[in-house]
């Protein structure tokens, strides 16, 4: 390969890497800081009381449910970032498939927040979407438009929101931070397969049998004492 192009190709998957970084910190104002996923229920019930169970919890929300499904809406939009019709109704099955009112006020509610803080990767692009967009969709809409890697976004996306779950066990149960990283580490192996399972999905594979954090979710809006927002 010439010198130039592989620079050039270098350059590229640099520029894509800093930007997943940039869109999937926990410092990118997406809100998500202020939502547990239904865990600060988990907690209360004590399905969730260490470090052991939250790694359990955590292995089957991603395998089996919000994570996958997150995970092939995320590559739908990411394919579908140029035909504003089948984003639309991607964007639509995506609001459609929250099993509470607390799960769609979350994934709309990153999604928007998602648009904004993006705009200096996108002027105008997502804009008039905004408020119709579950986080996934949103995130892979912008990859896509971004000709970033399929396969590197549905990573970084599940990772993060894996991490996000963890910081919020950190403070409800309470663990260790290096408690949390270490069931961090743990779900590799996870995450990894569910990027490879969801390369040939398609949007009738969508659903779950994460039937216990469903319930969370939907135990969580009527909660007496509550520090997030699910």
């Amino acid at each position: 390969m010439p010198a130039a192009i592989r620079t050039r190709t270098i350059m590229t998957d640099t520029a894509a890497t800093l930007r997943l970084l940039s869109w999937l910190s926990p410092a990118f104002p997406t809100g998500g800081y202020a939502y547990s996923h239904g865990i600060e229920w988990a907690v209360e019930t004590r399905d969730i009381i260490d470090s052991a169970s939250l790694a359990i919890w955590l292995e089957d929300v991603l395998a089996f449910g919000s994570g996958r499904t997150d995970a092939i809406l995320l590559r739908h939009a990411h394919q579908a970032c140029a035909d504003r019709a089948a984003l639309i109704d991607i964007a639509e099955l995506a609001l459609a498939a929250c099993p509470s009112r607390e799960r769609r006020t979350e994934t709309l509610d990153q999604g928007t927040a998602f648009i904004a803080a993006a705009a200096p990767w996108h002027p105008g692009v997502l804009a008039d979407l905004a408020g119709t967009l579950a986080y996934p969709v949103a995130v892979g809409a912008l990859a896509g438009a971004q000709r970033i890697d399929a396969d590197a976004v549905t990573a970084g996306y599940i990772q993060a929101i894996a991490a996000n779950f963890i910081s919020a066990a950190v403070r409800l149960v309470p663990l260790g931070q290096s408690a949390g990283l270490r069931v961090l580490a743990g779900l590799e192996g996870t995450i990894l397969r569910l990027v490879a399972d969801s390369r040939c999905a398609g949007l009738d594979d969508l659903g779950g049998s994460c039937f216990r954090s469903d319930i969370a979710a939907m135990r969580h809006e009527t909660q007496y004492t509550r520090l997030f927002r699910t």
